[in-house]
């Protein structure tokens, strides 16, 4: 009998409790945590309501369809996407950066927050007569306290500061070439380290194929994957010995296959589609790899031709605007490749790598992935 009481009283209860809710202002709905949305979402839902909303940074909104990647000219805004390879600006959402967060926001500040990450809470409403956030009061992300994005470890690059073109490359020369030297049978362990699947912590992810791949299947035999020379290591003729051979800012896992596929061509735009390599295309002089690294590509290319410059008993490797470079010390096309690295900004996946390299096995870094506006400094 007190049992069937007490389950009188219940619905008298829960009855008194949201009263006791609705007294304070508070409804079930308004008490449950806000779930963060996508930026597909906060772009349908322009109505002045408050969200946080997660994506990738893609660059610094100047007028209503434009969004500039580089020579950004101020810390006031940037672009959010649900993919960092987003280039369409009716897929991106406006962000405005208050002052507080400018510091550590601010893409003029920040140029390595590009392919990162972030959660930004705030008022959904137009910005430069776009989908937009305004009155931010909260990021999250990126800024180097993302484990994908360590920033820009500015006491490494001190002694560029300030400089350009020629001046510039001598500086970062010097700084990357102190490096700890693999050998190329230690590239193997590398590499499962430094293009580890994220999601997936058995496996690498191959380059150009961009299939997730057991590290247990490296090897020789169709399928496995091998470590791919993306500076082709005929180009200069360094074979496999210590040095530009071993360097892994540009070796990569790659199927079998496809890195046959690829041989020593340079790099450009066009030709055919590469079997097992979806997006690639390759033609008698040129490969053309998939859309999501190419900036990769070009920037472990610019890397090799700064780190090996003729002063360390290797070729001194340069890019060059052409094909065909057979065993000379130059692969091209640099103006492909220029376009490609702005582009494709480096993501997570690509900070994280240089991170990896840097604290694990060569303790150096690859200075595009950290300022990848230094490109068109060097090379305008």
């Amino acid at each position: 009998m007190v049992v069937q009481n007490r389950r009188a009283l219940r619905p008298a209860l829960i009855g008194i409790l949201l009263l006791g809710l609705l007294g304070y202002g508070i409804t079930p709905s308004t008490a449950a945590t806000t779930a963060t949305i996508s930026v597909s979402t906060a772009l349908q839902q322009q109505n002045g309501s408050v969200a946080t909303v997660e994506g990738y940074v893609v660059g610094q909104p100047t007028a209503t369809n434009t969004v500039v990647r580089s020579n950004f000219p101020g810390d006031t805004a940037l672009a959010l996407a649900d993919s960092s390879s987003q280039t369409s600006t009716s897929s991106m959402l406006y962000v405005q950066i208050t002052s507080a967060f400018r510091a550590q926001y601010g893409l003029m500040t920040n140029p390595g927050l590009l392919g990162t990450k972030i959660t930004v809470t705030g008022t959904l409403t137009a910005y430069f007569s776009h989908g937009g956030l305004k009155d931010p009061t909260a990021f999250t992300g990126g800024g180097g306290t993302d484990p994908g994005d360590p920033g820009d470890p500015g006491d490494y690059y001190a002694t560029a500061a300030g400089k350009t073109g020629a001046a510039l490359k001598a500086a970062l020369h010097t700084i990357i070439s102190n490096q700890t030297k693999l050998t190329y049978d230690q590239v193997w362990n590398a590499l499962k380290d430094t293009d580890q699947d994220p999601a997936n912590t058995n496996n690498v992810i191959l380059l150009y194929s961009g299939r997730s791949q057991s590290k247990s299947t490296n090897g020789g035999d169709p399928n496995d994957w091998n470590r791919e020379h993306v500076w082709a290591k005929s180009h200069g003729d360094f074979g496999t010995t210590t040095g530009p051979g071993t360097d892994v800012h540009h070796l990569r896992p790659e199927d079998v296959s496809v890195n046959a596929a690829r041989g020593n061509l340079d790099f450009d735009n066009g030709g055919t589609a590469v079997s097992e390599c979806p997006g690639c295309t390759a033609d008698s002089d040129s490969f053309e790899p998939r859309a999501a690294v190419r900036g990769d590509v070009a920037r472990m290319i610019l890397y090799m031709a700064v780190r090996y410059e003729g002063d360390d008993g290797f070729a001194n490797l340069e890019p060059n605007d052409s094909v065909n470079n057979g065993t000379a010390p130059y692969i091209g096309r640099l103006s492909v490749l220029k376009a490609w690295s702005a582009a494709d900004p480096p993501d997570a996946f690509e900070k994280r790598r240089n991170q990896v390299i840097f604290d694990t096995w060569q303790h150096n870094r690859n200075p595009f992935i950290d300022h990848p506006e230094w490109v068109s400094s060097i090379w305008p």
